[in-house]
C-alpha cells in the first residue's frame, strides 16, 4: 500500500507539471478572439469557494446588467470537496486534474462548452485549476484582480476579494466606458 500511494503521489505530480506546461503554453500564445458582438448578454464566473464563499450574489448581475435569468453561469473552486455534500455552486477541485492540463469535471466541461461576453475570474491568488480553467473558457472580455498573472485578464480591478459591492461598482462604471452596457 505504501508503494501505491507513492506511486499516486508521483502520477499527480507529473499531472501537476503537465498541467503548468499546458498553461504556460496558452498564456504565451495570443488568445482566440472571440466573435460575439459588443454588450454584456452573459457572464461566466470563475470563483474560489475557499476564498470568497457567497457565489450567490454574482447573480446580482442579472438584474445590475439587466440579462436574462439564466445569462450568469458560476463555477466555484475548493481546494477540497464532498462528491457527497451538496453545494449551491457546481464544483472543481485539485483532483479534477488531468493529463496536459485536461480538467476532468462534468460541471467544468459543461460551463467551457458555452461562449461568453465577459468572464470574471473572482480569485487572487495564482492557482493552477483555476487558471486553467481561465484560459479554457471563451470569453470576449476577461476581468480579474491584480495579484493575478495580467496576461489572464483584459481589465483588472484594484480592489480586494472581500469587497464584492465595491467590485461590482467598479466593473459597472468600466463596463459604461467601453461602452459594453447603457444602465
Amino acid at each position: 500500500i505504501q508503494r501505491y500511494m507513492f506511486l499516486k503521489a508521483l502520477k499527480e505530480k507529473f499531472k501537476y507539471k503537465s498541467g503548468l506546461k499546458y498553461l504556460k503554453e496558452q498564456i504565451e500564445k495570443p488568445s482566440e478572439e472571440v466573435a460575439r458582438k459588443n454588450g454584456i448578454t452573459s457572464i461566466a464566473i470563475i470563483v474560489d469557494l475557499d476564498k470568497f464563499d457567497k457565489a450567490e450574489l454574482f447573480y446580482e448581475f442579472v438584474e445590475d446588467f439587466k440579462l436574462r435569468p439564466n445569462a450568469v453561469k458560476i463555477i466555484g473552486y475548493k481546494n477540497y470537496y464532498d462528491k457527497n455534500s451538496p453545494y449551491a455552486t457546481p464544483v472543481f477541485s485539485d483532483k479534477d486534474l488531468g493529463w496536459k492540463g485536461d480538467i476532468e469535471n462534468s460541471y467544468a466541461l459543461e460551463f467551457l462548452s458555452r461562449e461568453y461576453d465577459m468572464l470574471v475570474n473572482y480569485y487572487n491568488e495564482e492557482n493552477l485549476m483555476l487558471q486553467l480553467m481561465t484560459v479554457k473558457t471563451r470569453a470576449r472580455i476577461n476581468v480579474g484582480f491584480a495579484e493575478i498573472d495580467e496576461r489572464h485578464n483584459d481589465l483588472i480591478l484594484e480592489t480586494t476579494l472581500s469587497d464584492f459591492n465595491t467590485f461590482k461598482k467598479e466593473l459597472k462604471k468600466y463596463l459604461k466606458v467601453l461602452g459594453e452596457i447603457d444602465v
